[in-house]
């Protein structure tokens, strides 16, 4: 055995990683997820505190093992593929964890906060539980470049809460229509392919890709209301049961559909919540090697893995190459706008700039849900499937499909 097969089977033991993931209970939280809580909070205790650089150096290390423990030990769904979902989203909150506790960590003074309640004193407590739960930190001086959509909601805190609760179940049901509609067209078991695929082989080449961008449509908008919705859920009982301002949640998306540039999508028009992470995990050490471009280069492919992790933690299995090739392209996109810029003095936009946008999302989007579509997934069925509201969609879907097999 090498050294290095030896240093890692040491370290694998020394971190008490199972040979197989344990499904959550009490015992599992206390043991494998709690520790983790815990440091990660004392990190943004000690990121608050003046003088305390040292000592985040010296923490940061054994945040990053127990997060590699916690990944590789918890089994959120307990076993049962229906829920495999859970374990996409836990593992994704956890190593955002990890990835701004860094960023707390690199910084050399404390973090200062802009933006905080009304009729509030500052205490580092309080200070230490908003750094945790803000991923965009809109409230810090650490995100001072980052973009926050112009606000239209209510300002009054309950006819907030009221609107992000009606604004959740929209979404919930938005996304179960256009999810159940993707379900409908995407078929199992496709060939030599695990799961299923955009792509209908035996449809004529523009047909086939009509179906694939309606599909990749379909699945955009369902992604869209998910994330909102998720967003909608996190403020609701943060308004009213933790007393927090409206200005703590702004919008999460500012009209995406609307963006006429690639760079005013991703920068401005889609949701914030993994900017910094993209930004420590590829944009910021890219940039290191290839100056102002690399933070666009290093941001996406920083994407291209959380991505792909997403595909892993779905079903064990995943592609890779479309997840690199789909979110890789976009940073070509971004800085052929720049050089356009460059060149001519104008930026993207218009008409123009909205089909160039919408088309250039559209094609690569297309490979981005393909290798979702690959991935096997559990299909469950439940009371849901007898519902009118999933049956007339599933109907007029399946009509869509079948009206494209006779053109």
């Amino acid at each position: 055995m090498t050294s290095a097969s030896s240093t890692a089977l040491y370290l694998w033991n020394a971190l008490g990683v199972p040979s197989t993931r344990i499904p959550i209970d009490n015992t599992t939280f206390i043991s494998h997820v709690l520790p983790l809580v815990l440091f990660y909070f004392a990190s943004a205790v000690l990121a608050v505190t003046p003088q305390t650089h040292a000592v985040r150096v010296a923490l940061w290390p054994l945040i990053a093992l127990l997060t590699l423990r916690t990944v590789l030990s918890v089994d959120m769904s307990s076993g049962k593929p229906e829920y495999s979902v859970l374990d996409t989203i836990f593992v994704v909150h956890i190593l955002c964890a990890a990835t701004r506790s860094l960023g707390w960590t690199l910084a050399k003074g404390p973090l200062v906060r802009h933006l905080r309640p009304r009729n509030s004193s500052p205490s580092t407590i309080m200070d230490a539980l908003d750094l945790v739960s803000s991923y965009r930190g809109h409230e810090w001086e650490l995100s001072r470049r980052l973009y926050i959509p112009h606000e239209t909601r209510p300002a009054n805190r309950m006819a907030f809460a009221l609107y992000a609760s009606v604004s959740a179940v929209a979404n919930a049901f938005i996304h179960g229509v256009f999810g159940r509609a993707v379900m409908t067209m995407l078929r199992v078991g496709v060939g030599e392919i695990r799961g299923s695929t955009l792509f209908d082989e035996t449809l004529p080449l523009w047909l086939r890709y009509l179906r694939a961008c309606t599909i990749s449509i379909l699945s955009a908008i369902g992604t869209y209301s998910y994330v909102q919705m998720m967003y909608d859920l996190c403020t609701v009982p943060g308004i009213i049961f933790l007393g927090q301002d409206p200005a703590q949640w702004p919008p999460a998306f500012n009209a995406p559909w609307r963006a006429t540039s690639l760079s005013d999508f991703w920068g401005r028009r889609w949701h914030q919540f993994l900017r910094q992470v993209f930004l420590l995990v590829g944009g910021y050490p890219l940039s290191l090697v290839l100056g102002p471009s690399g933070i666009v280069i290093g941001a996406f492919l920083a994407s291209v893995l959380l991505h792909y992790i997403l595909l892993l933690t779905l079903s064990g299995h995943g592609e890779f190459w479309w997840m690199f090739v789909g979110f890789g392209m976009m940073a070509p996109g971004i800085l052929v706008e720049r050089a356009f810029h460059q060149l001519t003095g104008r930026c993207a936009g218009g008409v123009v700039g909205w089909v160039w946008t919408m088309a250039w999302l559209l094609v690569w989007g297309n490979v981005i849900f393909e290798g979702f579509a690959r991935v096997p997934v559990h299909r469950s069925t439940s009371i849901d499937d007898i519902t009118l509201v999933w049956t007339l969609v599933e109907r007029l879907v399946t009509s869509f499909d079948n009206w494209l097999h006779t053109i």
